[in-house]
């Protein structure tokens, strides 16, 4: 049996990490500024994440849902408290495009309505529903199109009263920052505007946070920055540092009712562990606040480049385009040539979505040796 071929794949295989670093089999380290997706949100092999998924594989690693399970009670009071939203409730799945799914499903079934209002150029994920909000047709096949999702231009408020003044949306999902569209902000005051035509229309606001949340942009979530509370948030990514996870943080205005959701895998004892070490690790290591001060950093450092035509994003989510270069060249320029590891998003933007630990001294690193790339 061979691989389904659907993955343009690099000719380097990492068998080994650190921190910040990774390594292949004959001991050549990379910079790793891309953390596999922005899921890397520890740093690789932290040693108390590494302690807590073993001791736990070592108990049990897997019962369902049918029975009792105080992780998922600990991961609930530990997240609620980190992340601002103590009086909500956790949902626990196994990955992104899931938590989007229960989430507009929640929100359907909360208001009885079946439509979804999404954004241009946004991505929730590949799964049924998920991928018909996500704005791109070259993945979403014709089993996934539906008139049930509508979309409108980002931070365009007259398109959002519009379509939300019909009162046929259940929910609007919007991501905390547009991560694979190349890392494009709603405004402040749009998720302000947003949110104020939700509750008059009685839409429920569902904020995608899988790749923008979890401390990556300075705050645990990037829509903090507006003072909003939507009614519904998904995680996932950096939840568990590479163990699968997601989750759906819902307003106590949503009531649970028995069989609604449910998941074989999700909020396995596993992945919990993994989920509470990476709470306690942000916590101990202040990796929220690290992630606002280097990302501050490398964003006014990277703006003061010749060459650099623009710079987006918020802590370490940042997107950058260098004159001269698609996304892809100057990608495989460092991958190849400098052996720091980016991602890529549209034609010309590179993403630096490195772990929330990563130092200064790396962040000079990476400056130093974009600086060589896009001169060389």
């Amino acid at each position: 049996m061979e691989l389904f071929d659907v993955y343009s794949l690099y000719d380097i295989e990492p068998v080994s990490g650190k921190g910040s670093h990774v390594f292949t089999a004959d001991g050549t380290e990379y910079l790793d500024l891309y953390g596999g997706h922005a899921v890397i949100s520890i740093g690789h092999a932290h040693p108390k994440y590494v302690k807590a998924v073993s001791d736990q594989v070592g108990r049990l690693g897997f019962y369902s849902n049918s029975v009792q399970n105080s992780l998922q009670k600990r991961l609930a009071e530990k997240l609620g408290k980190a992340s601002g939203y103590p009086d909500y409730s956790l949902f626990l799945c196994n990955s992104g495009a899931e938590a989007n799914e229960n989430a507009m499903k929640l929100a359907s079934f909360t208001t009885g309505r079946s439509k979804i209002l999404a954004f241009g150029k946004a991505f929730h994920g590949r799964t049924s529903g998920a991928v018909a909000a996500t704005d791109n047709p070259n993945i979403q096949a014709p089993f996934n199109r539906t008139e049930n999702v509508v979309f409108v231009p980002l931070n365009d408020s007259e398109a959002m009263r519009k379509a939300l003044a019909t009162k046929e949306f259940a929910g609007v999902i919007i991501e905390g920052i547009q991560g694979v569209s190349g890392i494009h902000e709603p405004t402040e005051e749009f998720l302000r505007e947003l949110s104020e035509e939700c509750k008059k229309t009685g839409t429920l606001l569902i904020l995608d946070e899988i790749q923008s949340g979890y401390g990556r942009s300075g705050k645990f979530f990037a829509h903090q920055y507006s003072g909003i509370r939507p009614d519904i948030i998904t995680c996932a990514k950096g939840i568990a540092n590479g163990f699968p996870c997601g989750a759906v943080l819902i307003s106590p205005e949503i009531p649970a009712k028995k069989g609604m959701l449910g998941t074989t895998f999700g909020g396995n004892h596993l992945a919990c562990a993994a989920a509470i070490a990476v709470l306690d690790v942000m916590e101990e290591e202040n990796l929220v606040e690290n992630a606002a001060e280097v990302g501050e950093y490398l964003i006014s450092e990277l703006r003061k480049i010749p060459g650099v035509k623009d710079v987006r994003g918020r802590g370490l989510m940042i997107g950058l385009e260098v004159e001269g270069f698609t996304g892809s060249d100057l990608r495989k320029r460092l991958l190849f040539d400098h052996h720091i590891f980016t991602g890529g998003a549209g034609q010309y933007t590179v993403r630096l979505l490195p772990a929330l630990s990563l130092s200064k001294e790396d962040a000079d690193r990476f400056l130093t040796e974009f600086k060589k790339a896009i001169t060389a």
